[in-house]
């Protein structure tokens, strides 16, 4: 069962954490671009454009801190069914935005790994996540995750698809671990802290095996919104947390 849920307060107080009781992966559902632009007059496309700057704010802010993994869900599977209209414009500024941070990316030798199929995606958004994941994959010290055409239950049946492959491979010889080295985020840590904002109580499809014994938060802005203190509210709680794994 997933572990206990946060619920943001209205006040928060900046926070210092020790290594002990800082997670390691953090893995954050940027939910509410749209509402943030309809509580604005705005089209959606003003919410997810203002949305994609968020995350060049938050992803300096978390290495600093010395989180050393941090997963964001950009575009899922299920999001496909979104109107036509709508998904062009996410495929734009995916292109867009990837096309900018590429050389941030590379400059700070920040680790990047990409979730997710190329199934439906456009050639040059796959050949830059491609490219970001090959020449960053000796860069260890922070890895920044990108979840793109990203689905969990996808995630874990093209793990098992992987396995299957394997003829010699004695299906009730599998391990956890054979699980885990198949799936997206293959090599990384479990998730520790899992958070959503726009209120939405869920976890919608996202790193379902990751995040067995995850943390979970939940904010009330929407990711546009989304700034340092509330980053560090969720460390707050996670750091008040005593993690038992079942035991």
């Amino acid at each position: 069962m997933f572990s206990q849920i946060g619920i943001a307060s209205p006040s928060v107080k900046k926070i210092q954490m020790d290594g002990k009781n800082l997670p390691r992966h953090v893995a954050i559902i940027l939910d509410g671009n749209g509402r943030w632009a309809r509580s604005r007059g705005l089209p959606h496309g003003a919410g997810h454009r203002e949305g994609a700057k968020n995350i060049l704010r938050i992803v300096p802010i978390a290495r600093k801190i010395g989180i050393k993994v941090l997963s964001l869900f950009c575009f899922s599977t299920e999001n496909w069914m979104r109107p036509p209209g709508e998904v062009l414009g996410l495929m734009v500024l995916l292109e867009s935005f990837l096309k900018k941070y590429r050389k941030k990316i590379l400059g700070e030798h920040l680790g990047f790994r990409w979730l997710g199929r190329p199934d439906g995606l456009p050639a040059k958004v796959v050949a830059i996540l491609r490219e970001l994941e090959e020449k960053t994959k000796t860069y260890n010290t922070f890895c920044l995750c990108l979840a793109i055409n990203y689905g969990g239950r996808d995630d874990v049946l093209r793990a098992l698809q992987k396995l299957a492959a394997n003829p010699d491979r004695d299906v009730s010889q599998w391990k956890w671990k054979d699980v885990s080295d198949n799936l997206d985020t293959a090599g990384l840590p479990d998730v520790d802290l899992l958070i959503r904002t726009a209120g939405e109580r869920r976890i919608s499809n996202f790193l379902l095996l990751q995040s067995a014994y995850a943390e979970l938060h939940f904010v009330e802005c929407p990711w546009p919104d989304f700034r340092e203190q509330d980053l560090q509210s969720a460390l707050e709680f996670y750091g008040e947390r005593q993690r038992r794994f079942g035991g």
